[in-house]
C-alpha cells in the first residue's frame, strides 16, 4: 500500500498544511529546478463526431447523438492509444495535463467507459493531472448523456440515473484514489485540497481532484470549474426549479474552489514563484450560441474576480488553461480589446472575431494575464505542448508569454 499522509496533514490549512504535507511524502511538491520544463497539454477528448462533422466515406458512422450509436463515431477512441504513444514519444513532454471531458455531450455517462478512459491512460509513461469536465459529471443527468433514459430491460443508461454528485463522486473513485498522486507513470507528487484544507471548512476535504504542485519555478493549481452549464446551473433533469441537492453543489464547491485558489496565490508569493498556472474546465467567456443577456456564464463571475484580483496583486505572469469551447484560442480576456487567435480550421489560426473582454462585466485592467484554450472534440487529435523557461520572459504574443512558449502538436 502507497504511504498515506499523516493527520496532521489533513486537518490545518493553507501554509501550514502544505508544509507538513511535504515533508511527509517522500517526493517534493516544490521542484525548484532551474531546468525548462515542458507539458502537453488536451482536453474535450476522446470525443464522438457530430452532425455535419462525421467522415462521409465512413457511412456507418453516425452522428454522437442520442439517437445514434454511443459513441456514435468511435474514431478518437481507436486513435487514443497512438495518441498517447505519440505524446509518450515527444522528447520534450515531461507531464500531461487533460484539463476535462472525456467524453461529448451526447455520451451517456457509465461506470465502464470512465474504467476504459483511466486503462488508456495508465499507457501514458509521463504523470498524467487530470481535472474533471462538465460531461463526465454535471451534465449527465441530462437526456442526451442519459439522463431519465432507459434501455430495453427497463434500466438507466447512466449510472446513477445521470445523478451529477454521484456521478463525480464516481469519477473522485476512478481517477483519485489516492490523494496527492497523479494518474500515467513516473507518479509525480502533489498536493490535494484533500490533504490541505480549511478545518473551518471540512467539506472541502471532498475535492480531492483540486490539486497543486511547484515545477521550473511556476505553481500549478487545478480547479474544478465545469464548463457547458454555467457552473452547474441549468437545471437537473430539465425540471422547472433546482433540487436542494444542486443548489449545495454549486454553493459549496465554488466556495471551496475560491479557497483553493486563495491558497495557491498565498503559496506563490510566499515561494517567490516566478509564475502561476491555473487549470481547469470551463470556458468562462465563452457564450457557446447564447444571447449575452440570458446571462448563461454569469455565474463564472466569481472566479474571474478572484483570479483577475489575485493576478493583480501577484505582478507576475499568470497563465489560464482551459478547454470547454473545442477551438484554440490565445487571447487575454481581462483587458479589452486586445490581440487574440483562434483556430480558423483544423491546424490553422487567424486573428479574432469577437472579443472575451465583452461577454464578461468590465473593468478589468490586468496586464500580466494570458488564456489559453485548448483543441478539443474535433479529429484529428492533437495536443498544446507548453514550455515553461524559468529563466525567460517573453513579451506576449499568441505563443509566448512570461516564462512559458507553446505550439500546437497534430502527431
Amino acid at each position: 500500500m502507497k504511504k498515506m499522509l499523516s493527520s496532521t496533514a489533513l486537518l490545518v490549512y493553507g501554509l501550514g498544511a502544505i508544509t507538513p504535507a511535504i515533508a511527509d511524502n517522500n517526493k517534493s511538491f516544490n521542484s525548484q529546478s532551474e531546468n525548462t520544463v515542458t507539458l502537453a497539454v488536451y482536453g474535450d477528448s476522446p470525443y464522438g463526431c457530430k452532425a455535419g462533422e462525421c467522415p462521409s466515406d465512413q457511412p456507418n458512422i453516425r452522428p454522437d447523438s442520442k439517437d445514434g450509436p454511443n459513441p456514435g463515431d468511435p474514431r478518437q477512441i481507436e486513435a487514443t492509444p497512438a495518441f498517447i504513444k505519440a505524446i509518450n514519444a515527444d522528447p520534450k513532454v515531461r507531464l500531461v495535463l487533460h484539463v476535462g471531458d472525456i467524453h461529448s455531450g451526447s455520451q451517456y455517462c457509465t461506470l465502464a467507459y470512465n474504467r476504459t478512459i483511466f486503462d488508456l491512460w495508465t499507457q501514458f509513461k509521463n504523470p498524467l493531472v487530470y481535472t474533471p469536465g462538465d460531461n463526465e459529471w454535471t451534465d449527465c443527468q441530462k437526456s442526451k448523456e442519459g439522463g431519465n433514459v432507459k434501455d430495453s430491460n427497463g434500466n438507466y443508461v447512466d449510472y446513477a440515473n445521470g445523478n451529477p454528485v454521484a456521478n463525480l463522486a464516481l469519477i473522485r473513485s476512478i481517477f483519485f484514489t489516492n490523494p496527492g498522486e497523479t494518474l500515467g507513470g513516473h507518479e509525480k507528487r502533489v498536493i490535494s485540497q484533500a490533504q490541505a484544507y480549511d478545518p473551518a471548512h471540512p467539506q472541502d476535504a471532498e475535492y480531492v481532484e483540486n490539486v497543486m504542485w511547484e515545477q521550473s519555478g511556476v505553481l500549478f493549481v487545478t480547479l474544478n470549474i465545469p464548463g457547458g452549464s454555467n457552473n452547474d446551473a441549468d437545471n437537473w433533469y430539465g425540471t422547472t426549479t433546482k433540487t436542494g441537492e444542486q443548489i449545495q453543489e454549486a454553493a459549496q464547491r465554488t466556495a471551496a474552489d475560491i479557497r483553493w485558489l486563495d491558497a495557491a496565490f498565498e503559496k506563490a508569493q510566499t515561494d517567490g514563484m516566478k509564475a502561476v498556472v491555473i487549470a481547469e474546465q470551463a470556458d468562462m467567456w465563452d457564450l457557446d450560441g447564447t444571447n449575452p443577456a440570458d446571462q448563461h456564464i454569469a455565474n463564472y463571475k466569481p472566479f474571474i474576480e478572484s483570479i483577475a484580483s489575485h493576478t493583480a496583486a501577484f505582478g507576475k505572469p499568470v497563465l489560464l488553461m482551459n478547454g470547454d469551447s473545442h477551438k484554440y484560442r490565445s487571447d487575454n480576456p481581462l483587458i479589452d480589446n486586445t490581440p487574440c487567435v483562434i483556430e480558423a480550421a483544423v491546424g490553422t489560426e487567424a486573428a479574432c472575431t469577437d472579443d472575451s473582454y465583452d461577454n464578461q462585466p468590465h473593468g478589468y485592467n490586468v496586464q500580466n494575464f494570458h488564456r489559453i484554450v485548448v483543441h478539443g472534440s474535433y479529429f484529428p487529435l492533437e495536443y498544446l505542448r507548453l514550455s515553461v523557461d524559468p529563466h525567460a520572459n517573453y513579451a506576449e504574443s499568441d505563443s509566448a508569454f512570461g516564462p512559458f512558449t507553446w505550439d500546437r502538436v497534430i502527431p
